[in-house]
């Protein structure tokens, strides 16, 4: 397998729409869906997701995924081949849980490479209800992503609004 960096590709839009190999899901630890991108991906996506994700807790994560792994499962009927699930960490002003946060990234492309994708469509993980700040979160992103050896050729930060994409537009330069 050839690594390198991969391209970065911004756009403004719903990760839902995106047709790449992976769609990366910021996903709860229970895997069984629940608001924002999570619920989004499961919605559009339909109940083969879920049923992946049951059977995943089933057999390997009956107390949930833990804060900053990766696991894949089918896309349903999303226009991609395979949903990567992460669970990024709340953030928390009086503890650094940075390495967390770019584990997520790291993890996602390690299960990307391992699914044999080029292309990976990531949100901004943790930047919405677990209260990761923007700007550090666009940072810590595309810092990893730059610094992770992958054979993805392309990831696509899908942000969904102008405040994402102009933290991510700063950094990506």
């Amino acid at each position: 397998m050839s690594t390198r960096s991969p391209s970065l590709t911004l756009v403004q839009g719903d990760i839902t729409e995106q047709a790449v190999d992976a769609v990366v899901n910021a996903a709860n630890s229970s895997l069984l869906g629940g608001g924002g991108v999570d619920g989004a991906i499961h919605r559009r996506g339909g109940p083969e997701i879920l049923a992946d994700c049951r059977d995943l807790r089933a057999s390997r994560y009956g107390r949930g995924l833990p804060t900053g792994q990766a696991v894949a499962t089918t896309a349903g009927r999303l226009p991609a081949r395979w949903v990567i699930h992460t669970v990024g960490p709340v953030f928390a002003r009086n503890e650094d849980r940075s390495e967390l946060l770019a584990s997520c990234y790291r993890e996602s492309l390690r299960v990307a490479d391992e699914l044999g994708a080029r292309t990976v469509a990531f949100p901004a993980i943790s930047t919405g209800i677990y209260g990761w700040p923007m700007d550090d979160g666009a940072r810590i992103a595309v810092e990893t992503v730059r610094a992770t050896d992958t054979a993805v050729e392309e990831v696509r930060f899908v942000l969904f609004d102008a405040e994402a994409y102009e933290a991510f537009a700063n950094r990506v330069g």
